[in-house]
């Protein structure tokens, strides 16, 4: 599953608090408990682990929780709670016949020993087959809530520490369920069982985070406070490798101008890369440190899986008319917002799969800048220019689009003004209309509030099918607790099957052709303007070692107790 780069207290208030939290890691000495403070730009709408697809919450649970697999920094998968992926060579994988003539699979996972809620109760199966309760049910509005409803027929377990999913189609890339966290059974499934549809509010994750028995990871969340940190500790009932740092604070520091003096001042010591400085900021932020702390940090720029774009209702007029999203793509100048902003290095998107990806091809409909083509097109569908240079249609209505993205994103809000001075150029008037990334992704995304464009990213895993994002059964609506990622609600039949098809088209060459098909609807229809694939730099201190950034869905966090610190 795709999950779009999001996601408060004011600034001020930020401010204080960071700046009076536990002394830099590099000024601590051996006698005293290392403290990591890492700034990042979000804060997560919740702590949830199916709620909200957000990387600010992705990166905490990251070393708090674990999904079943993950793809790690080589892009490959791996188990992370289990022992071994099942496939049909080693056995725990075997094709099963259902009554209806259909072919699935049933997949054997077995948990890792010793792992344990941090309250000290055992994970068990019970916890995969409650999180699967609570994802299938109708009115739970968890991000991905086809997988469980829909891809997964049955669990059953044979020991506490054994189950097996009855997958209800025989996918090719069945083992590897990135999205499937368990939850804890013991705490909330009373909670759930009283009110399904009010789940989200009422769940742990949300009115006590820091409640012992919510996590397994190497740590546990200690404290935190909405909108500025989440604290975290070691997790005493951990038994795998132990991790080398005592406390990691995550700090939400929103404007890019504030990350960076606080890493100047010593208040954080690391910026996430996952979510901290753009690329533009990173290469000004780079040579200030190169004369102001030379030495003192790794800055690595790791290319990966973030899409930027922007998202129209297109359900609504006239974002419904693709000649008018052909128009606003040939209207933008990206690629003199490459060279202005990215000093060239990063290119316009083609479409929603990245050249880094196998299945990538480049024999799609291409959107150069062309004003004139723009005009031809808004013309063509009824907008004619007026006396004041906006179009007009028959009815007299302005083309006026509200434009938004995650306030207090300096490098966003740049572009955003290029944008519209782009579309002014062809008649069309931008508002921007920012909000908080926690507003607009917690409430105005998810439950399809917004009006006109938004423009955010999509952070994906290797090889990922976007069904959540593209296919018609995954719009959020209120009939369904506003689940799915489809936040467009992109409906086309034809996309819709290529979907369907690439789950069960094992064969290669097929498979690639079905890759080739989707990109190129994918262009034609637009159901998003592309913009471009993001490279993430990571700005970490020379002291601090293990941190291995992947370039794609599954954060440095996954694997935090290989972090340590030497001086």
């Amino acid at each position: 599953m795709k999950k779009p780069t999001l996601r408060h207290i004011p600034l001020a208030g930020i401010l204080a608090i960071t700046l009076g939290a536990a002394a830099p890691a590099a000024a601590q000495t051996a006698q005293t408990p290392q403290h990591l403070n890492i700034g990042i730009s979000q804060y997560p709408s919740t702590l949830h682990p199916l709620f909200d697809a957000m990387v600010a919450k992705s990166v905490i649970l990251g070393a708090a929780q674990r999904p079943m697999t993950a793809h790690n920094a080589a892009w490959s998968g791996q188990c992370m709670i289990c022992t071994e992926l099942p496939s049909f060579e080693n056995g725990l994988a075997v094709r099963e016949n259902y009554t209806e003539g259909k072919t699935g699979i049933a997949a054997t996972y077995k948990i890792r020993p010793g792992l344990a809620w941090d309250d000290g109760t055992p994970l068990t199966a019970a916890d995969f087959i409650f999180a699967w309760q609570v994802g299938k049910h109708p009115q739970s509005g968890v991000s991905n809530g086809e997988f469980f409803a829909k891809d997964i027929r049955d669990i059953t377990t044979s020991a506490p520490d054994t189950l097996t999913i009855h997958f209800d189609k025989e996918k090719c890339s069945f083992a590897l369920i990135n999205d499937f966290h368990p939850l804890p059974a013991h705490l909330e499934k009373k909670i759930f069982d009283e009110d399904p549809a009010n789940y989200k509010n009422r769940t742990l994750y949300n009115t006590d985070p820091a409640h012992k028995g919510l996590y397994f990871g190497p740590y546990r969340i200690a404290r935190l406070q909405s909108g500025a940190f989440v604290t975290l500790e070691k997790n005493p009932h951990w038994t795998g490798a132990a991790p080398a740092i005592d406390f990691i604070t995550f700090k939400t520091i929103e404007t890019s101008a504030a990350l960076t003096a606080h890493l100047l001042s010593g208040a954080i010591d690391y910026i996430s890369g996952e979510l901290g400085l753009t690329l533009d900021q990173g290469l000004a932020f780079e040579k200030r440190l190169k004369t102001q702390r030379p030495g003192q940090y790794n800055v690595i720029y790791k290319s990966g899986l973030t899409y930027e774009h922007i998202d129209l209702p297109l359900d609504r007029a006239p974002f419904d008319d693709v000649r008018l999203r052909r128009a606003l793509m040939h209207g933008m100048n990206r690629a003199q917002i490459n060279s202005a902003v990215f000093e060239g290095r990063q290119p316009p998107a083609l479409g929603n799969i990245n050249p880094l990806d196998p299945a990538f091809t480049d024999d799609v409909t291409l959107y150069p800048h062309d004003p004139a083509k723009a005009a031809a097109l808004l013309d063509e569908a009824g907008w004619k220019t007026g006396k004041d240079g906006y179009r007009y249609n028959a009815k007299g209505e302005k083309l006026s689009v509200h434009f938004a993205t995650t306030a207090g994103n300096k490098s966003r809000e740049v572009i955003q003004q290029a944008i519209q001075s782009d579309w002014k150029k062809i008649g069309v008037d931008a508002v921007i209309k920012n909000e908080p990334a926690r507003v607009l992704f917690g409430s105005t995304m998810r439950e399809r509030k917004f009006e006109g464009g938004v423009m955010y990213a999509w952070l994906s895993s290797p090889g990922n099918i976007p069904k959540t994002t593209l296919h018609s059964s995954m719009v959020p609506t209120a009939e369904n607790n506003y689940a799915g990622q489809n936040y467009t609600a992109y409906k086309n039949p034809a996309m819709d099957k290529i979907i369907d098809d690439l789950e069960v088209t094992c064969e290669e060459t097929a498979n690639k052709a079905l890759w080739g098909d989707l990109q190129k609807l994918y262009a034609d229809d637009l159901p998003a303007l592309p913009l471009y694939y993001r490279a993430e730099p990571f700005f970490i201190p020379v002291w601090l070692h293990g941190v291995e950034p992947t370039g794609h869905l599954n954060p440095t966090t996954l694997w935090v107790e290989n972090w340590s610190i030497h001086k």
